[in-house]
């Protein structure tokens, strides 16, 4: 007796995918219609937090209404409120795209490392930025701009230190982040010792900008995120793919012959250049790269990690917070993001701690 076949339905996308492609240069991209709708609304949001924040008042005279600081932004309006909108608009550029650049860095190595906690901050790739900074500043006596070359070339050799230390085995263990949070351990030790040994005014500078800090910035000062963004994102969009293999494995990924070796090195360069990017002009600031690309995953049905999700999702949270440290306690003080950033992120570990707890019990 012969059992009939049975038919075998052919797996299909949910209705929500759909595939853009451009044949003239054999381009398909998938395209995750939910997905994008969420990171639209974050852009406005973004969007909105920003204009808001470009109108608040840091004194006791009232600030700009927001179709006041719209009429600015689109020159129909000058004099006294247009210096104001200029005052504040490089900080909130800057917060907008340092926002995105630190969430692309903290999606790249929770990626490649399959775990939340891997992000630049945690590894200690900030906090050697932090490091490099304070040479230059306490050690060197280079001022401001020896302190944004003292802090990217900082992060790049607290990459480098990290990488040889706990390449070993791969990324896909605790080793690569036991590593990093050894020798971020050792650098706060040493930042710690530099700051205690310098003069009172130094000293004082030096731990404003630790925390963190988007005050007196000028647009001059957001080239160096417009560039690194200009160039490191084409090469995340290169390298997409074969980061997504790293999402089941090391061993997964080279089964399908990816060349994890060199693929790690590429990642490595481009998430340590996008936290180097945005530290070495505002400082370390702490726990977006850790939050946003967490809050992604949770928001959106895409599986893995949303890049351009955790992006706006960084930008979202780095605006919102800067608006917050700014105004809470004006005009009596202006807080440096980094503490309310900070603040966050501790309410997220906390979360996170829970979450596991509960996933623990039998």
């Amino acid at each position: 007796m012969v059992t009939p076949a049975i038919p075998v339905a052919s797996a299909r996308w949910p209705k929500r995918v759909r595939f853009l492609r451009v044949p003239r240069i054999g381009l398909s991209m998938r395209v995750d219609i939910v997905s994008v709708a969420i990171t639209c609304a974050l852009l406005l949001v973004t969007a909105a937090v920003g204009i808001w924040s470009l109108g608040a008042s840091t004194t006791r005279t009232p600030g700009l209404g927001f179709f006041e600081v719209i009429r600015v932004l689109t020159g129909q309006l000058g004099g006294a409120p247009a210096n104001h909108v200029a005052t504040w608009l490089p900080v909130v550029v800057t917060a907008a795209l340092g926002g995105a650049s630190l969430a692309l860095s903290g999606a790249i190595f929770q990626t490649i490392t399959r775990n939340p906690l891997g992000s630049p901050d945690i590894i200690g790739f900030t906090t050697g930025a932090n490091t490099g900074a304070l040479v230059a500043m306490l050690v060197l006596g280079l001022g401001s701009g020896g302190a944004t070359i003292g802090a990217l070339i900082g992060c790049l050799l607290t990459g480098v230190a990290v990488y040889f230390l706990g390449m070993r085995g791969g990324t896909g263990n605790y080793r690569f982040i036991i590593v990093g949070i050894g020798i971020s351990a050792m650098l706060l030790s040493f930042n710690g010792y530099l700051v205690a040994t310098a003069d009172v005014q130094n000293a004082g500078v030096a731990a404003a900008w630790g925390m963190g800090n988007l005050r007196n910035l000028t647009m001059t000062d957001t080239i160096p995120v417009f560039v690194t963004l200009a160039v490191l994102v084409p090469a995340l969009i290169i390298v997409a793919p074969r980061m997504r293999m790293f999402e089941l494995g090391t061993d997964s990924a080279r089964s399908k012959g990816v060349d994890t070796g060199s693929t790690q090195l590429v990642l490595l360069v481009i998430g340590v250049g996008f936290a180097a990017a945005t530290t070495a002009i505002a400082g370390p600031i702490a726990f977006v790269a850790l939050v946003a690309p967490q809050v992604a995953a949770r928001i959106t049905p895409s599986p893995g990690i949303p890049l351009v999700t955790s992006a706006a999702v960084g930008a979202t949270l780095l605006v919102s917070s800067e608006a917050v440290a700014r105004t809470i306690l004006a005009p009596q003080t202006q807080l440096p993001v980094g503490v309310v950033t900070t603040s966050l992120g501790g309410i997220y570990l906390l979360f996170l701690l829970l979450a596991q707890s509960r996933k623990a019990r039998p």
